[in-house]
Order: structure tokens, then C-alpha cells, then sequence
């Protein structure tokens, strides 16, 4: 299909985008990678009547390295994460996470900044968020990934606000990311994240929920010294899931429980 007809405009600044979107108000949409929002558009679930490109903001894209912290810019790509040196060494667990992450045609076009924003209960990056305390940034304030994902696509963004960083804690430790999903490069069905920080370990969940999962159970329980297999069972814990097409709630739990344990176990190296 073709999308309903729209405004276009190019900002060149943060401050130029925030004030076309302060224009056109909540009919506005900021476009980076677009490959969520295009495609909603094509479909007619989004008809904004304005789009406000910031693909020619330069201070969005970096990579940053500030002490005990690694700093994203908001327009840096998933393949530039992927293959970052700095990330590979500082967060390893989400260099993985941007590998996994679409097509090779996503990962060089989508953005880290898109996919927090829009806030997809299937989107990777707002777990690993959410489990290691990440700081979303925007040209207004800061907020903390616990307070951001509100629920589906809901953010707490005002019409006029951008994001422009998110902003991680060093952690080199175990980790891994496990993605179930029917083919290569689809959404997961479930995901699983694991990653050993501080002595103790974070578990986050994909698309159980509206939003992204913090497995504070799991974690209890290897705190007080559960094996990963016991530990995993209460993955499903309060978990609620909508079903669709690809699996019903109750296959959902189940898979939570086996790849938490999965992550888990391969995360020590087992």
C-alpha cells in the first residue's frame, strides 16, 4: 500500500528537529533507520502528517567511552555496534544483541535510538536496558530504562522531545542473548538475556509482555545459589503473555523457562 501523503523535513540540528516537531505537534514523527515506522505507514496504522528527519544530525552517531559507562548515540547504527571494538570490549553482551537484530539491510540502517523509542514489545535493545539500570537521554532530560517503557509503543516522550543517547554501565562479564524465533531474521518470539554484573546476575525477557521483562525471581534464586535448571523455572513468574499467530501464552511461558535456563548455562560456558 501506499502511505496516506505527509509533510517532509530535514533538521540539522537537535534543537531544528525539536522545534518542527513542537509545529506540527503529536501528528509529527521523527524518522531515523524507519523500519518501524515505514512500513506502519505503507500499512495505514501510522498516518503522520508531518516526518521529521534527523539522519543529518552527526552529533547523534558515536560511540563513547566515559569511564565506567558507554554512551550510544541515538543515530548509531546496529552494525556499527555489532562491529565496534569498544563495544565488543566494554559490553560485549550487546554487540551480540545488535548481531542478532534483522537482516544485514536492518542492521545498516536501523538505528539504537529508533528501536528504544518506539518502544516494540519484540525489540532486543530495551531489555538489555531495562536488566543493566540504562539511562535513556533526550534533548530534555534523563530517564531511567525502568521508567521509560510504559507499556506498548508508550514511552513517556513528550510531542516535542528526541532521544539522543542511551547510556549503559560497563559489563564484561558471562553473558548471553537468546532469540527464538520460526526464521532468521524474524522478531522473537521469546527472548532471553543474561548477564553476570557486580557477582550477581541480571535476566531480562523479550516479548512476554507489553513491555520488557526484568526476571528479579531468576535472579533471587541464583543469588541464594539455585542451579541454572531450577533457578529458570521461575522465569513464567507473573508473566502474563498476549498469544498470536506464532505461539499461545502457556508455549510462551514455556519457552521462558527454557531459555532463561539455556542463556544461563551458556553464559557459564556450559
Amino acid at each position: 500500500m501506499i502511505p496516506a501523503a505527509f509533510e517532509y523535513a530535514r533538521a540539522s540540528s537537535v534543537e531544528e528537529a525539536s522545534k518542527l516537531l513542537n509545529k506540527y505537534g503529536e501528528d509529527a514523527k521523527v524518522l531515523a533507520g524507519g523500519h518501524s515506522l515505514i512500513p506502519l505507514m505503507r500499512l495505514r496504522l501510522a498516518q503522520p502528517k508531518a516526518l521529521i528527519d534527523i539522519n543529518g544530525i552527526k552529533d547523534l552517531d558515536h560511540i563513547k567511552e566515559d569511564g565506567h559507562k558507554l554512551r550510544i548515540g541515538a543515530l548509531t547504527r546496529h552494525v556499527t555496534i555489532q562491529n565496534s571494538k569498544v563495544v565488543h570490549e566494554k559490553l560485549p553482551l550487546l554487540a551480540e544483541v545488535a548481531g542478532e537484530v534483522g537482516d544485514n539491510q536492518v542492521r545498516n540502517m536501523g538505528t539504537m535510538g529508533g528501536v528504544v523509542a518506539h518502544a516494540d514489545a519484540a525489540g532486543d535493545y530495551p531489555t538489555i536496558a531495562l536488566i543493566l539500570d540504562a539511562e535513556i537521554v533526550t534533548n530534555q532530560r534523563t530517564i531511567a530504562a525502568k521508567d521509560f517503557f510504559k507499556d506498548l509503543f508508550t514511552t513517556p516522550l513528550a510531542a516535542d522531545e528526541i532521544v539522543t543517547e542511551v547510556v549503559f554501565p560497563v559489563a564484561n562479564g558471562p553473558h548471553k542473548y537468546i532469540k527464538f524465533r520460526r526464521r532468521l531474521f524474524d522478531w522473537a518470539i521469546v527472548g532471553v538475556a543474561a548477564q553476570k554484573m557486580n557477582g550477581g546476575w541480571r535476566i531480562g525477557l523479550t516479548n512476554v509482555g507489553p513491555t520488557p521483562v526484568r526476571a528479579n525471581a531468576v535472579e533471587e534464586a541464583l543469588k541464594t545459589g539455585a542451579k541454572p535448571e531450577e533457578a529458570a523455572q521461575h522465569a513464567s513468574d507473573g508473566l502474563d503473555p498476549a498469544g498470536d499467530l506464532r505461539a499461545s501464552p502457556e508455549y510462551k511461558k514455556h519457552l521462558a523457562r527454557v531459555l532463561t535456563k539455556r542463556a544461563i548455562q551458556q553464559a557459564q560456558g556450559q
